[in-house]
């Protein structure tokens, strides 16, 4: 037979455990939840929910695979691409730079660039090695970030990773767009141009800014620890 005993001791426990919350704990959880809340909805996050969101569009667009669809999936792109510049200019400007956002920013990003190569395989319009290439770099890269950054250490984007992005994003544009398309300046008349040759060669030029800024990370990095290290042993 049952102990009697028992549900009273088990009644016991249960109120022992919500006497351990205090009710300064409970608003703390309730502030805490709120604050995430906020951050989750402020304009510059909406906006890279919003990047990620849309990388289905593209996608789909691409893979209809006519030239109108290609061009609408082109404005999707330089859409999430300017978004990409606006959100970080807005947290700053509005003061609502968060955790969640310095998270996301860079994971849309990722995340669209990786999308559109992957697709543009099976296309024809990019080789298997160089999206391999390119992945390869941004783990690599997230990774060393991520390992300074539990070392208290911030690496900021230098000249040849910001170069990198840029060619990386005008290449992919081309190569989104697909056909070729003739291009008169005005002053200057290119006849007509093939979009995925040139959309090839931005991005074999991003490859070499793409090691430039990797290898400049990782000095960053080796300097950084160093220094750290130095302090520790002062101190």
């Amino acid at each position: 037979m049952a102990d009697p005993r028992r549900p009273k001791r088990t009644s016991r426990r249960r109120e022992k455990r919500s006497e351990k919350v205090s009710p300064e704990a409970i608003e703390a959880r309730k502030a805490r939840r709120q604050s995430l809340r906020q951050d989750a909805v402020n304009l510059p996050n909406l906006l890279t929910f919003g990047r990620i969101a849309i990388i289905p569009l593209v996608l789909w667009l691409l893979d209809r695979g006519t030239p109108k669809d290609c061009v609408y999936a082109a404005w999707v792109y330089a859409a999430a691409a300017i978004t990409d510049l606006l959100d970080g200019y807005l947290a700053r400007k509005m003061g609502v730079v968060s955790v969640l956002g310095k998270f996301l920013d860079p994971l849309a990003d990722k995340l669209l660039v990786m999308a559109v190569l992957i697709w543009l395989v099976p296309m024809g319009r990019i080789s298997e090695w160089v999206v391999i290439v390119l992945l390869g770099r941004e783990i690599s890269i997230t990774g060393l970030r991520s390992i300074a950054s539990s070392e208290g250490v911030v690496i900021a984007a230098g000249d040849g990773g910001k170069s990198k992005t840029a060619l990386q994003m005008i290449g992919l544009l081309c190569l989104v767009i697909g056909y070729p398309y003739p291009i008169d300046l005005g002053f200057l008349d290119l006849g007509v141009v093939d979009l995925v040759v040139v959309g090839r060669w931005l991005v074999y030029l991003s490859l070499v800014f793409s090691f430039a800024s990797a290898f400049q990370y990782v000095g960053l990095f080796a300097e950084a620890v160093e220094a750290k290290d130095r302090r520790r042993a002062s101190s």
